[in-house]
This record gives structure tokens, sequence and C-alpha cells, in this order.
């Protein structure tokens, strides 16, 4: 698709790898976890804890971008808490991760080589790519970007697992108490 985005029915492979991610554990670790830090979770804190249980089923790399609004649009997302290595940053808003920020919903990219001059390679490994918005009312503050090294490693599942863990997350940008 012309979008990026992943037709349910086209990602087999997709769905195989979600139904490997304990995502119902996930979400209730993430809830804990946020209910003993005082009702939300600080981004550093949930990007560990999803490494933890998202390396193993195939996830390369997983971060968030920080939007910094005094940026220019060339350099408006800066990379914050991620694992487990360093990435680009910063970055624009003419990649997915900037798209995302613009559009304010969930991008999932089953093939990035599919994206062309505009796709931001941070790891010329990577092959697929969901990346969600991080939100403050209607203000985009930031995304949570995780990365694969085999294509169609993402699928609606894991944008549902996702979305329920930022909800059990109840992140707020920096700052914000």
């Amino acid at each position: 698709m012309t979008d990026g985005r992943v037709p349910a029915a086209a990602t087999p492979a997709a769905d195989a790898r979600s139904a490997d991610r304990p995502w119902a554990r996930i979400v209730s670790e993430v809830a804990v976890a946020a209910e003993a830090s005082g009702g939300h979770l600080e981004a550093e804190a949930l990007v560990d804890l999803l490494w933890s249980h998202l390396a193993p089923t195939g996830v390369s790399w997983l971060g968030i971008y920080l939007v910094d609004p005094a940026a220019s649009e060339a350099t408006r997302l800066v990379l914050g808490p991620r694992r487990d290595r360093p990435a680009c940053s910063p970055i624009g808003l003419h990649g997915v991760c900037g798209r995302c920020v613009r559009q304010r919903r969930p991008i999932l990219v089953e093939d990035v080589s599919t994206l062309g001059p505009d796709y931001i390679a941070c790891d010329p490994r990577d092959r697929s790519e969901i990346v969600l918005p991080l939100l403050d009312g209607a203000i985009c503050w930031g995304v949570l970007d995780l990365d694969s090294h085999a294509p169609g490693a993402f699928g609606p599942a894991d944008e549902q697992g996702l979305l329920a863990v930022l909800e059990a997350a109840a992140l707020r940008p920096a700052g914000h108490a």
C-alpha cells in the first residue's frame, strides 16, 4: 500500500509472530508498574520492560523519539530512551516516525524497502517497523518505534497490544506529572 500500512489479510507471518508475543502479560506488568509509580510509567521504564519481552520475539530495536517543537522540521524528533543500540538522532518529519507524528495514528510497515528515499535507515538490516504516537490530548509529544530484521514482523495484534500497553502505562510527556 502507498501509505505503508499493512492490510491485516496480507500478514500471515506477522500474525504468527504476534501470537508469540505475550501482550496480556506485558499489559498486566505495565499496569502494575504504572500503579506502583504513582499512576503512570516513565518512558525509560516502559522501554526496558517492553525490550525484556519483545527482543526474544524478533524485535531488533525499540525506542522513543521525542518531539522538539522548537526544532526545525528536519530535526524535530530527538532520540529518547531506547534499546538496545543507538539510532539516528535527530531525525526529521519525512520518515515513518515523522508521518506518525503528523497523522497521530499507528503506522505498520511490512517492508521498509518499499518506502523509497524518505525512509530513514538507522540499521540497514531492518525490514519492518511499527510506530505509535504518544499523545497528550491532541498533542503528539513523541512516538514509540519498533523495528525488526524480518519482513512482515508486525501485524494488527501488535498494534492493538502496543496501544493497550501505552494505555496501561499512562505515559506522560517529559516534564509532566
